[in-house]
């Protein structure tokens, strides 16, 4: 069966990514469409320039804004993208195969890291399979904010696209500290609300056990120091989540 896809991205001040997004989305997306929580930068411009239908709405939640982003696409099949992703050319032409002969609910795509100026090959961000290439009748985003998922109905066929989802994650270390501290924020609220508890013992094995899996049993050390920074910082996010959401279940 062919299909036509919907593109759908949502944004906040990404003037530094979002033209690179949409320029791989070219040639692949029959629409794009951009749904963005009032930038005050030059999105907007960037997006419309692009040819991309361009929305404003309320920010109450990745997951929240994600869905009802999929409301605002004119087909059913939907390509969902972070603005700081990309298509490579490998992976286009999956995707346009794709199209012409739909298969099942769902694909999966390998997205491939560039950290820092290096792109990461090991540790726990690669193979880094996402759902993101869907029919939006068949699921919905779900888990956890800000980790958020993409959920097919049960019994849902999914298949896998060859290429890579290119993702400019950080252009510093600093960045990525600023980024857990946030998410770490809103992770542990979102696991407090949900009734989970944390726990010294949480607080001091998860960190260590994150880090070595990361970094020795993931082959992280392979990827050199940036696969250092990133097993650190991966430890480190996790002794946040549990030291914030310890403190919010004394709190009560």
């Amino acid at each position: 069966m062919k299909v036509k896809i919907s593109a759908v991205i949502i944004t906040f001040n990404e003037e530094r990514n979002i033209g690179r997004c949409l320029d791989s989305l070219q040639g692949v997306a029959d629409e794009i469409v951009v749904v963005d929580s009032f930038s005050t930068d030059a999105t907007e411009e960037i997006a419309k320039s692009k040819g991309a239908t361009f929305i404003s709405h309320k920010f109450e939640g990745h997951i929240e804004q994600k869905n009802w982003a999929i409301s605002q696409a004119q087909y059913p099949h939907v390509l969902s993208l972070d603005a700081d992703e990309a298509l490579d050319e490998h992976l286009r032409k999956a995707i346009n195969s794709a199209k012409e002969n739909w298969q099942g609910e769902g694909y999966y795509l390998n997205r491939l890291t560039n950290y820092c100026g290096k792109w990461i090959r090991h540790g726990l961000w690669y193979p880094d399979r996402k759902l993101r290439l869907w029919d939006s009748r068949k699921g919905a985003w779900g888990g956890q904010n800000p980790h958020d998922t993409y959920i097919l109905e049960e019994g849902s066929r999914s298949q896998h696209l060859s290429g890579h989802l290119l993702h400019y994650s950080f252009y510093t270390f600093e960045e990525h500290l600023k980024q857990i501290k946030k998410f770490t924020d809103i992770s542990s609220a979102a696991a407090f609300k949900n009734g989970k508890r944390s726990s010294w013992l949480k607080i001091i094995i998860s960190p260590s056990l994150k880090f070595v899996r990361a970094y020795i049993f993931k082959l992280g050390f392979l990827d050199g120091k940036a696969g250092w920074m990133i097993a650190r910082w991966s430890a480190y996010a996790t002794y946040l989540k549990y030291t914030k959401l310890k403190a919010l279940n004394n709190g009560q």
